[in-house]
């Protein structure tokens, strides 16, 4: 058995893994984003304790931000989570639960647990909420880069993102005109669903917003599988809610942009919803030695 644990900016999930990728209990906790990393470490700590860690031989954690190839420290982060960027993740979770831990980017983690038990072997992994994030895949593992950056697809230049400030800080790529809160913002709304929901009662601005976003999106993943020619694009995150509204303008803006060769590359809505970066981080924490 694995902890899976998942930590994003406004919520704390953790889960008991099973070897084949079931997850057999389950907990959650508000992120006490304000207080820091010591605050979410001890959160993490509290809920894998009330679920039981006898028989646990391995945690592995999928968060947001930049995590070094080794698992071990978060390196870029922006200011979801207080202090994030610099934090020694895995140390301060194994001071805390004894066990051998690995850290791993959400969206690398997401894409680990998709890809488990299915036949495919390479992949770009795309996740569409508060932003854009991406993974890549090859030979059935997820490659993390030799910085631990590899696959940040929301920092794609496209041109309908032109002059419109990224949460990175620059400006023109593609997460400051496809993410959920892009979106909302053009629209003059809170949140997405918002949006989705003027669209799908006939509002023609907010329908375009979404396809704007969505073929903004797909030119970007174009550029992407023109350079990795994965055998599949999986698509995850709340924009998953607007349907064919986000998703046709973006497989015609993708159809658009690749080479003849990788026509009908498959674009596959993910399968194990919020469970994904549980699965993910708990298997590829599976190889993880004991601690001495």
């Amino acid at each position: 058995m694995r902890l899976g644990v998942d930590i994003g900016g406004t919520k704390i999930a953790v889960g008991l893994v099973t070897r084949d990728g079931t997850v057999h209990r389950r907990a959650c906790a508000p992120t006490p984003a304000a207080r820091g990393p010591r605050a979410v470490v001890r959160t993490v700590a509290e809920l894998a304790r009330g679920l039981g860690l006898d028989g646990v031989a391995s945690a592995g954690v999928g968060t947001a931000g930049v995590v070094d190839p080794g698992g071990r420290e978060i390196v870029g982060a922006t200011d979801a989570i207080r202090d994030w960027a610099g934090t020694p993740l895995a140390r301060l979770l194994e001071d805390e639960l004894r066990l051998p831990v690995l850290v791993r980017n959400d969206v690398q983690a997401f894409l680990a647990g998709e890809l488990a038990g299915t036949v495919w072997r390479s992949a770009l992994g795309v996740t569409v909420g508060t932003g854009v994030g991406g993974a890549l895949a090859l030979d059935g593992r997820v490659v993390p880069g030799s910085r631990g950056a590899a696959g940040h697809l929301g920092h794609v230049p496209v041109p309908e993102a032109e002059g419109l400030a990224c949460s990175c800080g620059a400006e023109g790529h593609v997460e400051a005109v496809a993410a959920g809160p892009a979106m909302a913002a053009a629209s003059g709304e809170r949140d997405l669903r918002q949006v989705v929901e003027r669209a799908e009662a006939g509002d023609v601005a907010a329908a375009g917003v979404l396809a704007r976003g969505g073929r903004a999106l797909g030119r970007a993943l174009a550029g992407v599988v023109n350079v990795w020619d994965p055998q599949v694009v999986i698509i995850g995150g709340g924009v998953l809610a607007a349907g064919d509204l986000y998703l046709a303008p973006l497989r015609e803006a993708l159809a658009a942009g690749i080479l003849p060769v990788l026509t009908g590359v498959p674009i596959a809505s993910a399968r194990l919803g919020d469970d994904a970066v549980l699965i993910g981080a708990a298997l590829a924490a599976g190889g993880q030695r004991g601690r001495g």
